[in-house]
């Protein structure tokens, strides 16, 4: 019965996710791709990966010199120390054997000297982990498929019966010469990493990866993000790869006011996301803050992921409520992170918000998400599609690991009519919490209303809704009420049962 070879680590954790373990050890794989997609990145990651674990490391380099190699990495905060670095650009070297040359093509002899110098190396140097940087420069001396494709056969054959874990790093130059390149390569290759990148009409480039073949393993394919920063290669799988951190314990969370839980049935059922709908201004994400103060004050933690609003605007307005937002956000049981529009892509996000779960370094738990909005997530990244999909995605993920999700959506228009949603509400959120604006008594005030609860019974009334320096506050039921759900509700009753503003509200 065949061996089952084991997996090493790419040096790149999500990437290792991805591939189910990494790349097949004492196997030959190719990462492909045009440059500045990251190639030699992920290479020298692989490496320095190995070089942890105590094992040898070559670097073969036959388009850049050491001393570029040593300023890639000492750009990402690294060291090549414990790499051998294999230069095979020698320029006197080369102008000497070319005026040698009489009856023989420069690059037919100069393929085999090539050849035999990296073969004698890692003889010498017995590496576990062999990087060859790069198969253009192979290509250009071959001059021809054939002989290209039995060259990169023999060195499969050299380094897989070496115990070598090699990679072939190829940036796709000199694919005119042939159109079948690509597919020489690949059938060759045990494994095939492409990385691509693209311009967006807004913000920064786009990069890609893509495990095209991972042969007798198991992979997740589609393109992943990637993002090349300082520190290496960060990959972004396209959907979420998790164990779960908790179940859902079926708990009802309450919201931290009295008036407001009894409105939305007690409070709201743990693994479950609501979606805060209505027009700007409203209240919507001072609800998210009511629950996630309330989180606080518990003594777990909360998250808020913005695209809109910055970190002051947020902190001002809760010191206006009276939300002890300053102290929460110093001792970390609150968190707030911001967003660049046209600078995130959906797999980044996804990953910072499954990322944000984990528990803390003193073991406390995120139980509330705030996502505000999903006005600004979906125009953050205007040349994205299925990006209600991917939400989804990780709205179920947080689900399953018993986190209650906040989505902020904010409706157009102000007392007049509103038209729909920005996506469908049953789809995403299992909870609908209502907010409106309505005119009375020469006054403009607010409403809120639950119009839908997956989880549980809900008072089917309208309330009253206020925002005052003692937080929020929720009136009796408003029963003279007609067109709420029109988006030009009208009052119709007296005024005994509004929230007297100018007391103190009782």
């Amino acid at each position: 019965m065949p061996r089952i070879t084991r997996q090493i680590s790419t040096g790149i954790p999500a990437l290792d996710d991805v591939m189910n373990g990494g790349f097949t050890a004492d196997r030959l794989s190719l990462v492909e791709g045009y440059p500045g997609t990251g190639k030699t990145t992920l290479a020298l990651q692989f490496l320095l990966d190995g070089a942890k674990a105590g094992e040898r490391g070559l670097y073969v380099t036959l388009s850049e010199t050491r001393d570029e190699l040593q300023e890639i990495a000492a750009s990402h905060g690294w060291s090549l120390d414990g790499i051998d670095i294999h230069e095979l650009v020698d320029q006197e070297d080369l102008h000497q054997k070319q005026a040698q040359y009489t009856m023989f093509e420069p690059a037919e002899v100069e393929l085999g000297t090539t050849i035999d110098r990296i073969l004698r190396r890692v003889e010498t140097l017995g590496p576990r982990r062999v990087v060859f940087d790069s198969l253009s420069e192979m290509r250009l001396l071959a001059q021809g498929p054939l002989r290209y494709r039995r060259q990169v056969l023999a060195l499969k054959q050299f380094f897989v019966g070496r115990g070598c874990t090699t990679l072939l790093l190829d940036d796709k130059s000199g694919d005119d010469l042939h159109d079948d390149n690509d597919q020489h390569l690949q059938s060759i290759a045990h494994g095939v990493i492409r990385l691509e990148q693209e311009l967006n009409h807004y913000g920064t480039e786009r990069r890609h990866l893509r495990i095209i073949k991972h042969r007798g393993r198991d992979f997740l394919g589609g393109r992943h993000d990637l993002v090349l920063q300082q520190g290496g290669m960060k990959v972004y799988p396209r959907k979420t790869i998790e164990s779960l951190i908790s179940q859902p314990t079926g708990e009802t969370v309450s919201s931290g006011n009295a008036e407001l839980d009894k409105l939305i049935g007690g409070g709201i059922l743990s693994g479950t996301s609501t979606l805060l709908l209505g027009p700007a201004g409203v209240g919507k994400s001072s609800t998210a803050m009511q629950f996630s103060c309330a989180a606080a004050d518990r003594g777990e933690r909360a998250v808020f992921f913005e695209f809109e609003e910055s970190q002051h605007s947020m902190l001002t307005r809760g010191d206006g409520l009276g939300f002890p937002m300053r102290k929460h956000l110093e001792s970390g049981l609150i968190e707030i992170r911001q967003f660049v529009p046209g600078e995130t892509t959906p797999a980044e996000f996804g990953a910072k918000v499954r990322e944000s779960i984990q528990p803390d370094d003193q073991g406390r738990r995120v139980s509330v998400i705030t996502i505000d909005s999903l006005n600004g997530y979906l125009n953050s990244m205007p040349h994205e599609q299925y990006l209600v999909i991917q939400l989804n995605d990780i709205l179920q993920s947080l689900n399953r690991s018993g986190v209650i999700s906040f989505l902020i959506a904010a409706q157009h228009g102000m007392m007049g009519q509103l038209v729909r949603t920005p996506v469908d509400a049953s789809y995403l959120a299992d909870n609908v919490l209502l907010f409106r604006y309505f005119e009375t008594f020469g006054e403009i005030r607010q409403a809120i209303s639950m119009v839908k609860k997956r989880s549980g019974a809900h008072e089917r009334t309208i309330r009253e809704f206020n925002l005052s320096d003692r937080g929020i506050e929720i009136g009796n039921p408003l029963r003279d009420f007609h067109g709420v759900l029109t988006g030009t509700p009208k009052y119709t009753g007296d005024g005994e049962n509004l929230i007297d503003r100018r007391g103190d509200g009782r």
